[in-house]
Order: structure tokens, then C-alpha cells, then sequence
């Protein structure tokens, strides 16, 4: 008779072996960053002095290649954040997540001067939890509002919170694409993308290290919208103490 296994044991088997999964797969994503780089950087070279050699069809070939190259890198380095959210001590501190939110929507309007965006950010929001892990899940958040409200000529995002004042639900708020409901499930799963990469850029990891964040602090994400109506981002990060 085979040996039966409590259900104790299968969750110590689970998560060894997915541990031994994110350590091949953080192992194996950072070794390719160095043949990316020697790939675009010699496509670079190319480019810029061999130009008259090479001809109009060779150097958009080798654009070709350089864009690929960077999204491969953009990708693997999306795909360590994510093996990192797992694998880093959390240490929880008091974070302000007003400013915090504050110093990351004046850095999106910074990079695009020209957007007319108004950042609409409750004042007093405040959290338990770990800063860098904080600061990774707003910035994807953040930067998403921003990335799906680019279309629209004039703009808004929200922050704030709501529901249990002992597990508060905070949110980011946006006024942009939107998304179907009945796709809901796929937007925390890594590489999955509603939209496609002419629309708007993107590698599908950012929504699956907001949700990997919020599990690492004891919390969820979950999030609402309609096409061409927005979405809301909701997060929690455990229950106050």
C-alpha cells in the first residue's frame, strides 16, 4: 500500500517544491540578463557604426533586434521582482502612503510633462508593512492608472481607502480603459495581458506583484471595472494590530 500523506505534509511538499521553482526560476533570469545585454549592445554598435554598410532593411533588422532585447530584459526584470517579493524578510514599518503615492504620481507627471492628469490622493493614509514591497505594489498600481488613461485627453486617479477600519481596503482609482468583468480572473495572472502590446506596453507581471505584495503581508487584491469606464484597484495589507 502506498504511503498516505497528511495534508500537513503535502503543504511542507508544496512549498518546498515551490521554492525550488522560484529559486531556478530567479537563478535562471538573472543569468540571461548578461547575453541580453551583450546582444543589444553589439546590435547597437552595428547600428551606429555601420549604418552606410548595412543599408536601410539591415538597420531596421537591427532595431528589430535591439526592441526585442529590451523587452526580454524588461521582462526578466519583472520576473525578478516578482521572485524577490517571495524570497525577501519582511519588515514591517509604519508607511506613509499618501506621500508615498504623492512622490510617485509627481515622478509619472515629471516623465510626461504634457499629460493632463489630476492626481486626486487622500490625505492620512497610513500602513503597517514593508517600505520596498509598499512601494513596488503603488508604483505598479500607479503606474498602470497612468499607462491605461494615456488615450484620454484629460484624466483621473484616485487614492484612498475604505471598508473595515481594522483591515483598511485601500484603492487606486482610474477613469481610463477599463476592462470586461468576465476577465477578471486573468488580471493577477502572471503574463496575461487584456490588452494588446499596440494599445498599450506592457510584459503582464506588474498585477501579479501587486496581488504576491498584498499575500505577502496577509492581504488580497481584487479589482472592478467596465470597458471604457475605468477600473479600481483595490489591496489590503493584513489586519492593524
Amino acid at each position: 500500500m502506498p504511503k498516505l500523506h497528511t495534508d500537513a505534509e503535502l503543504r511542507t511538499q508544496l512549498e518546498a517544491a515551490n521554492r525550488e521553482l522560484e529559486a531556478f526560476a530567479y537563478s535562471v533570469s538573472h543569468d540571461m540578463r548578461a547575453p541580453l545585454r551583450t546582444i543589444d549592445g553589439f546590435s547597437k554598435i552595428l547600428e551606429e557604426d555601420y549604418a552606410d554598410r548595412v543599408g536601410d532593411e539591415g538597420r531596421d533588422a537591427l532595431r528589430r533586434v535591439r526592441e526585442a532585447a529590451q523587452k526580454m530584459a524588461e521582462l526578466i526584470d519583472d520576473m525578478l521582482k516578482l521572485s524577490r517579493i517571495s524570497r525577501a524578510e519582511l519588515a514591517r514599518e509604519e508607511v506613509d502612503l499618501s506621500a508615498l503615492a504623492r512622490s510617485i504620481a509627481d515622478g509619472l507627471a515629471a516623465a510626461e510633462p504634457g499629460r493632463k492628469v489630476a492626481f486626486a490622493i487622500a490625505p492620512g493614509l497610513a500602513a503597517s508593512g514593508d517600505r520596498a514591497l509598499i512601494t513596488l505594489l503603488l508604483e505598479n498600481l500607479l503606474g498602470n492608472a497612468w499607462k491605461f488613461t494615456s488615450r484620454r485627453p484629460a484624466t483621473r486617479i484616485e487614492v484612498g481607502v475604505a471598508g473595515d477600519p481594522g483591515e483598511p481596503a485601500y484603492f487606486v482609482r482610474d477613469d481610463g480603459a477599463g476592462f470586461d468583468m468576465t476577465e477578471v480572473k486573468r488580471l493577477f495572472t502572471p503574463f496575461q495581458r487584456l490588452h494588446g502590446m499596440a494599445e498599450f506596453p506592457g510584459t503582464g507581471i506588474g498585477l501579479a506583484i501587486v496581488q504576491r505584495v498584498a499575500k505577502r503581508h496577509g492581504g488580497r487584491a481584487w479589482a472592478e471595472g467596465a470597458p471604457e469606464k475605468g477600473a479600481t484597484f483595490h489591496f489590503t495589507l493584513g489586519r492593524l494590530q
